[in-house]
């Protein structure tokens, strides 16, 4: 904090470092640090020895390990929250007032020298240069991980109920009803978007049967505000939880895969007790599916994008006995960490037939044409881009990595090597030790002129990937906390709300405690498909509409 005029002080309260500027370790910190496994060492040991993890597996030994990931994890996330965009400094403002995104670290004091703080230029390469010299895609790169567009478009669909950015209100707010898991991509942000929604009828939720099967209603039926342009037809225009859904078919797939999960979960309710009113068969309907997708996201999603060995469980009643609160916040680097469009191909590839992003986007006719169970064959069969190492944004989807950077700015977010040391990491010596080559690192030298004045958003993306990785540590080492703090700080997984009454009884509690991806596929289709996370063995080097076109191209065009 300042003090006088020119004078400042630095509050070094349990961060284990003392001195002027709270940079001196302490006695355990150093103890600490020198016998902690660095990030990439244990990553090495958790993605190798199948042997041996198969054997934990089978053990008491996994609980055990897997209470250690969410302790030590959701421990680097502060709660209560401390900081947002209008508060640099503790404040009951940036507690109470929920309309803002959190903040893991203040943002940079107006009065520093530099827009970084005390390193780096006075004036900021401009963001769009940035883009296209480092994340404008050249040539597609696949996941090495084996990542499909089903895990991309799940990817989307499940942030996207907590992460909306208020541009109305200001840079650093959300509209979002809650912060975190809630499916309000699902039932909307507000009572008014919910009831809108809702049939009132045996709990479940408005729909339209087309060819035999069920799909969200229009917006004639369900009179929401979606954000569709203006040559799409009303009777075409289908309504969701959330207003932008409509914008990829991807996107209004799982919309459609919830909606009728929701409506069956009433249904298998309503048998069990006849008595209960649409009310109640509605609100415990929903706590089913917010517990159905904390499981999918733990033990399907986050495997994957782990690539760990050890199997990762969702049991809230590993945390019973440990000091856990049950809230949370969603944080404005959380929201910037999670712009993952490398994911994106460079064409959509259904049936044999190739979409472009211009015939693709606003495709309101696709999910109802293919049907759910097709295009959700087609997604878990088309491979992902990798997001790490920069160059694989494709050309149609830069201007969104652009606003990311600008947002960050305006925001005012700390360098990259900062949040490296907030999460434990070392931080990083120089640009070529960031990338793991020399051309990006001597471009970058020059426009930045200090490591120290690396931006963080451009940091996650240009740091080298791990060995067969998606993307670098700091993704994982930062984005982990965050996601995992967030999943296991909801609600239900208090030891108030764990419990079978919650759920409706042992039914409802066994289909939350059971739930994976493919059963939410295929108890909801007619014929089911393939469906994974990942491409089927063997086929990362079939994939069609992955890089036959220059991005270069379709940056013009757009």
């Amino acid at each position: 904090m300042r003090v006088g005029p020119d004078g400042y002080e630095c509050d070094c309260t349990r961060t284990g470092y003392f001195g002027t500027d709270c940079t001196l370790p302490e006695f355990w910190t150093r103890l600490r640090d020198a016998v902690r496994p660095s990030p990439a060492s244990y990553h090495f040991l958790l993605t190798h020895f199948r042997w041996f993890w198969d054997l934990i597996n089978s053990t008491f030994i996994r609980d055990t390990l897997m209470r250690l990931v969410l302790t030590i994890r959701a421990n680097l996330i502060p709660s209560p929250p401390t900081y947002n965009s209008a508060y640099g400094y503790i404040s009951w403002e940036a507690y109470a007032n929920v309309s803002y995104f959190t903040r893991v670290l203040p943002p940079v004091p107006n009065d520093c020298p530099t827009p970084m703080g005390a390193k780096g230029p006075m004036q900021l390469p401009d963001a769009q240069l940035l883009a296209e010299r480092f994340l404008l895609r050249r040539k597609f790169e696949r996941d090495p991980q084996g990542s499909n567009l089903m895990f991309a478009f799940f990817a989307q669909h499940f942030t996207h109920q907590f992460f909306k950015t208020s541009g109305k209100m200001g840079h650093g707010f959300t509209k979002a009803y809650g912060h975190g898991v809630d499916l309000g991509h699902l039932y909307g942000d507000s009572l008014e978007r919910q009831h809108a929604l809702r049939l009132f009828q045996d709990g479940k939720l408005k729909y339209q049967v087309v060819k035999g099967e069920v799909y969200p209603p229009t917006v004639v039926e369900a009179p929401v505000h979606m954000i569709y342009p203006a040559h799409i037809p009303s009777e075409q225009r289908l309504a969701v939880g959330q207003e932008v859904f409509g914008l990829l078919p991807g996107l209004m797939m799982y919309a459609t895969l919830w909606l009728r999960e929701h409506n069956r979960v009433c249904d298998v309710l309503k048998g069990e007790h006849p008595s209960w009113d649409d009310e109640q068969l509605f609100q415990t309907a929903r706590l089913i599916l917010i517990g159905e997708t904390i499981k999918i996201v733990i033990e399907d999603y986050v495997q994957h994008l782990s690539g760990y060995l050890l199997r990762l469980k969702f049991d809230p009643e590993l945390l019973f006995g440990a000091q856990f609160q049950y809230r949370n916040r969603i944080a404005v680097e959380f929201n910037q960490l999670y712009h993952w469009h490398p994911l994106m191909p460079d064409s959509f590839l259904v049936q044999e037939t190739e979409y472009s992003y211009k015939q693709f986007i606003y495709n309101t006719t696709m999910l109802t044409d293919y049907g759910v169970e097709a295009l959700a064959e087609a997604f878990s069969k088309q491979i992902a881009g990798k997001i790490g190492g920069g160059q694989n944004i494709h050309g149609y989807l830069l201007k969104v990595a652009i606003g990311v950077i600008e947002e960050s700015r305006l925001l005012r977010l700390q360098p990259f090597n900062q949040y490296r040391k907030r999460f434990g990491m070392k931080p990083y010596t120089s640009f070529q030790e960031l990338t793991g080559e020399e051309k990006a690192a001597a471009e970058l030298q020059e426009l930045y002129g200090d490591i120290d004045a690396m931006e963080f958003y451009l940091g996650l993306l240009l740091e080298k990937p791990q060995p067969n990785s998606i993307f670098g540590e700091s993704m994982v080492e930062i984005g982990a906390p965050f996601s995992l703090k967030g999943l296991l700080g909801n609600p239900i997984c208090s030891p108030e709300y764990w419990k079978p009454s919650t759920f409706g009884g042992t039914t409802g509690f066994e289909m939350v405690k059971t739930a994976t991806l493919h059963k939410l596929v295929c108890r909801n289709v007619k014929r089911c498909p393939y469906v994974a996370f990942r491409v089927p063995e063997g086929s990362e080097d079939t994939v069609a509409a992955s890089g036959e076109h220059g991005a270069g191209r379709a940056y013009t065009e757009l």
